[in-house]
């Protein structure tokens, strides 16, 4: 009688936990997982504004006082260097890897002087422009990823009308480009 209910217990734990597999991996294996749908808003190394209806990404802002830009990248060939500078009240970014794990995240109050400026790069560039780190990029922040390909999402408050407009030209204006670190 024992064996008999240790044998319903593990088979019941064990479907329990299959399920729970399957539901977290399903976004992964049907393409609609975050990174693929920033990867259909365009081409690589470019921020894209998010607005508040759900675009053919399947992407959208439900926020009304944050406004969302994300940009997918590759550093496979180059590091990416993240910029952005305006008069917004408040800023985040986060890069996330393929798999959309979060590598990285700081906002305004973290940056050096309050504006954005970081680069992601591999493990191999990183060492390499540590070597020979150009004037211009003394005060950047360094992002290591383990994965080539990932996305980023940068977000800006507007609280009230009178900053949507800021707010836009800091997303629009953002920076998602390839370092050209020769």
């Amino acid at each position: 009688m024992l064996r008999v209910f240790f044998a319903l217990l593990t088979g019941l734990f064990g479907a329990a936990l299959l399920h729970l597999v399957i539901i977290l991996a399903l976004p992964h294996f049907t393409g609609r997982d975050a990174a693929t749908r920033v990867e259909a808003e365009g081409d690589l190394n470019n921020f894209y504004l998010l607005t508040g209806r759900y675009d053919e990404a399947g992407l959208a802002n439900g926020d009304p006082f944050v406004r969302t830009a994300v940009c997918s990248f590759d550093v496979g060939e180059a590091p990416v260097h993240f910029t952005a500078n305006g008069n917004v009240p408040f800023w985040s970014i986060a890069i996330y890897d393929s798999a959309s794990n979060e590598v990285f995240s700081m906002n305004d109050r973290t940056s050096v002087g309050g504006a954005l400026d970081v680069v992601a790069a591999s493990p191999i560039q990183l060492t390499d422009l540590r070597k020979n780190l150009p004037q211009e990029l003394q005060q950047t922040i360094m992002v290591e990823t383990a994965h080539p390909e990932g996305y980023a999402v940068l977000r800006t408050l507007a609280p009230q009308a009178s900053f949507d407009e800021a707010a836009r030209a800091f997303l629009t204006e953002a920076g998602c480009d390839e370092l050209d670190a020769r």
